[in-house]
């Protein structure tokens, strides 16, 4: 095996380029493996980021299947290393969602994501850690433990895909998958200097338990760069017959369409610290500021604005409680005792689930159906909004969440999300893509919000963003 005592530089310069010569066979999977389980081996058992790691030689083998493919069948990502997040089941892995008795569900097949993903070529290798069952920006399980911010080993990655995170941004991985509830593509990507993109419900493969209705969750691609997050929504994303609310526009429509972007002096840039509502770090809300002037400079017109998301936070609390009803059912059936597992916040999410009234339920769905249209009123004058990707920086590892913001104390475990979880609301395209840092070098990330089903436009002007500062490029110290 590759001599790990030193960290080898990655064989890569972007995903794009990469992928691009696992394709015409300049680079090898062999090669790539080879590099990545050495980073792998010197810098995961610091950070935390990858989980149930497939077994070298079993590793290099399916590379070296890989390579014997001809050149006329291969993917987009053929021979290409990923770990999935926790929560998406691949074949003969254990799929866990960080929790203790979940750990030995191997599983007989792959779900939707998966399937396209190695359809494409990709060679899975493990998954990416995450909080126990996802919930909450904070990646720690009492199963694997934490994962860490490579800018700053003693503060939380994000969550809930703060593996991926953490995997991109350390270069052990060059591309990677998430999901999104309340903000778990755009969080870590904010608090790791990664780009992480929630797409429109729809875009996805559908595998989960509510196809109608309160759907907010979607699983996206994250990346180093705009371009490199595109390259993987493009092998992600496409109609999917089974669900009722698939978008019909292909995966590779947004590749092939990315570099056609707008002239700058024709777009109009809502900038909001807060939504007109919500407390915000200082250091944050500066550096969305200059994200502004940012757009301003390129000729873009900026102007202080928000949408009407009043009850936006309520509708979010019911629907995603609603939607872990069945997981709570499932808990009690088959692990009876799994409160002794739990994280206190798991289990007050789940049983505020079992709780909600049918009134309750109703009502927030009307609610949500307003909160919609206004927000669809709100961008027949704007391209995009742009705000907060996190309301704070990364916080100190040893805290479960965020429990004060200037002084202000947050009611619940997810309040403090808030400035992505109103968005979901919405079901708009989001991305976080990196802003900038504090004082101390914590990174903070720009979320950009589109038009309503604007995956495309949304791209293009996140990637005009990236192009003029080029924040990606400051890298962690490792």
């Amino acid at each position: 095996m590759t001599d790990t005592t030193q960290t080898p530089e990655p064989i890569w310069q972007d995903a794009i380029s990469l992928c691009r010569d696992l394709q015409s066979g300049v680079t090898t999977a062999v090669a790539i493996m080879e590099n990545v389980y050495a980073r792998i081996n010197a810098l995961n058992p610091k950070f935390n980021a990858i989980v149930n790691l497939l077994d070298y030689d079993q590793a290099m083998a399916l590379a070296r299947q890989a390579d014997a493919v001809s050149v006329a069948d291969r993917g987009i990502l053929h021979g290409l290393p990923m770990a999935l997040k926790d929560a998406v089941a691949m074949q003969g892995f254990p799929t866990t969602w960080g929790f203790k008795p979940f750990a030995s569900r191997i599983e007989t097949t792959d779900d939707g994501l998966a399937t396209r993903l190695r359809e494409a070529g990709a060679i899975f290798i493990g998954h990416t850690n995450m909080p126990e069952f996802g919930f909450g920006s904070s990646t720690f399980n009492s199963l694997f433990g934490t994962t860490l911010n490579p800018y700053d080993t003693s503060k939380t990655a994000g969550g809930s895909s703060g593996g991926a995170a953490v995997a991109l941004a350390t270069q052990m991985l060059p591309l990677a998958d998430g999901s999104d509830l309340g903000g778990s593509l755009r969080n870590p990507a904010s608090f790791c200097n990664v780009v992480g993109f929630r797409p429109s419900i729809g875009r996805m493969p559908f595998n989960k338990n509510f196809a109608w209705y309160g759907r907010m969750v979607t699983t996206g691609p994250m990346a180093k760069t705009v371009k490199d997050t595109t390259l993987l929504f493009s092998a992600m994303a496409g109609p999917d017959p089974i669900d009722p609310l698939t978008l019909p526009e292909p995966g590779h429509h947004f590749i092939d369409g990315l570099d056609a972007i707008k002239t700058p002096s024709t777009l109009k840039i809502a900038v909001s610290t807060d939504l007109g509502c919500l407390e915000v770090d200082q250091e944050v809300a500066d550096i969305i500021h200059a994200a502004g002037e940012v757009f301003a400079g390129l000729g873009a017109s900026v102007t202080p604005d928000a949408p009407d998301l009043t009850g936006a936070m309520d509708v979010f609390q019911v629907q995603r409680a609603a939607g872990l009803r069945p997981l709570g059912d499932s808990l009690e059936k088959n692990f009876p005792a799994w409160r002794l597992d739990a994280k206190d916040t798991a289990i007050w999410n789940i049983e505020k689930g079992a709780q909600l009234s049918a009134d309750d339920i109703m009502q927030a769905e009307a609610t949500r159906s307003k909160i919609y249209a206004r927000a669809v009123e709100f961008f027949q004058h704007y391209d995009v909004l742009i705000l907060p990707a996190a309301q704070v920086p990364p916080f100190a590892a040893s805290e479960e969440w965020v429990k004060q913001i200037n002084g202000v104390k947050m009611q619940t475990y997810l309040d403090w999300m808030a400035v992505c979880c109103m968005i979901t609301v919405t079901g708009l395209p989001a991305i976080s893509v990196p802003a900038g840092f504090t004082k101390s070098g914590l990174p903070v990330g720009l979320q950009i919000v589109g038009r309503p089903r604007g995956d495309l436009a949304l791209l293009q002007i996140a990637q005009l963003f990236e192009d003029a500062t080029r924040h990606y490029e400051t890298a962690p110290a490792l």
